[in-house]
């Protein structure tokens, strides 16, 4: 655990204009790690990945139909869904189009049960005041959020919470 003091310090730090994108992200565990080297993206062998966009994470109620403690909540949650509609969102879009502008594969992952009653769901997915998640795969909550239509062939395969590379949804 490091002091108050120390995590201004990092902070300031994380902030400057001169830091790299190899460390403007990193966690206080790797900050004192080398840097890693250049990524090399080579055509043809690149895919977009896109995890957990999902509607359950970016619907939101009336505000004018909260009670004042479901209000201090959608309050606290606002810099998400703005950070969400205003940039991750739009890049993800962008980021789409250049894909399959490109030629690249674009992959979707995303939480989901494969039963109603998420029977299948991990431990963590079934415990209250952790995610308590029910997300059955054909349900809108599940659905990836702001999908621009794929082109060509699909093939969908909801994951289990814990297992982001053993099922994918292909563009």
């Amino acid at each position: 655990m490091c002091s108050d003091a120390a995590a201004e310090g990092y902070t300031a730090w994380m902030n400057s204009p001169t830091v790299s994108w190899k460390r403007a992200f990193r966690s206080l565990y790797y900050q004192d790690a080398p840097e890693p080297d250049d990524p090399r993206l080579t055509r043809g062998k690149l895919a977009l990945l896109v995890i957990d966009v999902q509607n359950v994470y970016l619907s939101r109620k009336d505000p004018s139909q909260l009670s004042s403690s479901e209000r201090a909540t959608y309050d606290a949650w606002t810099p998400f869904h703005e950070r969400m509609s205003q940039t991750v969102i739009p890049t993800i879009q962008r980021l789409q189009t250049r894909f399959r502008h490109d030629g690249h594969e674009i992959l979707y992952a995303r939480i989901a049960c494969q039963t109603r009653n998420g029977r299948d769901r991990s431990l963590s997915q079934r415990l209250p005041g952790w995610n308590n998640l029910l997300l059955p795969k054909d349900e809108w909550e599940s659905q990836i959020r702001h999908r621009s239509p794929p082109k060509g062939t699909r093939s969908s395969s909801p994951r289990p919470p814990t297992a982001h590379s053993q099922a994918l949804t292909c563009d």
